[in-house]
């Protein structure tokens, strides 16, 4: 998550539960969790997709800040994780939510709380946070950096340091809660904006699979390796926060890591959204799909 701040800007207090940085210039990262373990055996329903989508929606409804979900092919099940912050009544609320469909539902246990990360890598700074640079992308001759939509929340002003002495430029786009990612134009000249993350060469973008290796590079923790576990995910961080086709890993992050980069080899996958745990005990970690932003702004990666 980002650094912690206070002001009466909503999108503020949003950005002090989650943010992460990362980079092309600057690195992300995001938060981990222990490996997380199933609370009930895996049912064996036989619902259709429209029915596994209703019992989603249910899900949804319900608003229960702490849990992730996403459907689950191979068992055709809806897996709801619950961070330590849920409690047995509210996953009670979300099987009676559900329904009839609440057959469909299998919950897991994850240590830890999900939130929104910032910091890390090469860092870029708000007039008062702190986020990760994810991607150095470009349109035509205009250069941009890609971050987390959660940074970029109220269009903030941006800079390279911590003093806010040396400007980068203008927050040119911004899409949270829903999705989470976010567009810095560059109009200091002065600037070098490498297509890499670190000494990773980024030449193409696109959609990781499951099972998939990935990696993601933060300032507060620096570079993990982790595997792809689901895609379109959607994860509730509470008071409305909720986001939802993201990448879920095991990925581990820490605060200070949001908006930085997830890749694979010279392949941009996504931006850190946010997670629970830590490096030391492992964990969960969602990123938003970066083809998602590029094509939004109509920008790529080079």
């Amino acid at each position: 998550m980002r650094n912690e701040r206070t002001t009466p800007h909503s999108g503020v207090a949003r950005r002090t539960r989650l943010i992460a940085t990362a980079s092309g210039l600057a690195a992300i990262g995001a938060i981990a969790i222990p490996t997380a373990h199933a609370q009930n055996p895996a049912p064996t329903p036989t619902l259709s997709a429209t029915q596994l989508a209703a019992a989603g929606n249910a899900v949804r409804a319900a608003d229960i800040a702490g849990t992730a979900w996403h459907v689950d092919k191979a068992t055709n099940t809806l897996v709801v994780t619950a961070d330590r912050t849920v409690s047995q009544d509210e996953i009670a609320t979300l099987e009676r939510a559900a329904g009839a469909n609440s057959r469909a539902i299998r919950v897991e246990r994850t240590a830890g709380t999900f939130r929104k990360l910032i910091s890390g890598g090469d860092a870029i700074h708000a007039p008062s946070w702190r986020c990760s640079l994810g991607f150095n992308v470009r349109r035509g001759n205009t250069y941009y950096l890609l971050t987390a939509g959660h940074c970029t929340d109220g269009n903030p002003p941006w800079y390279t340091n911590s003093a806010r002495t040396t400007s980068i430029g203008p927050t040119a786009g911004s899409s949270f809660p829903g999705d989470d990612y976010g567009i810095v134009k560059y109009t200091n000249t002065s600037l070098s904006h490498p297509g890499t993350v670190g000494g990773q060469d980024i030449t193409s973008a696109g959609t990781p699979s499951v099972g998939q290796t990935v990696i993601r590079r933060g300032s507060t923790t620096g570079t993990h390796r982790g595997r792809v576990t689901a895609l379109n995910a959607t994860v509730n961080y509470g008071n409305g926060d909720v986001v939802s086709g993201l990448i879920r890993t095991t990925v581990c992050a820490e605060p200070g890591d949001s908006g930085g980069p997830l890749y694979s080899g010279t392949t941009a996958l996504g931006l850190t959204s946010g997670g629970s745990g830590n490096c030391s005990s492992g964990g969960t970690t969602f990123f938003q799909p970066v083809t998602e932003a590029l094509s939004a702004y109509g920008v790529r990666v080079y």
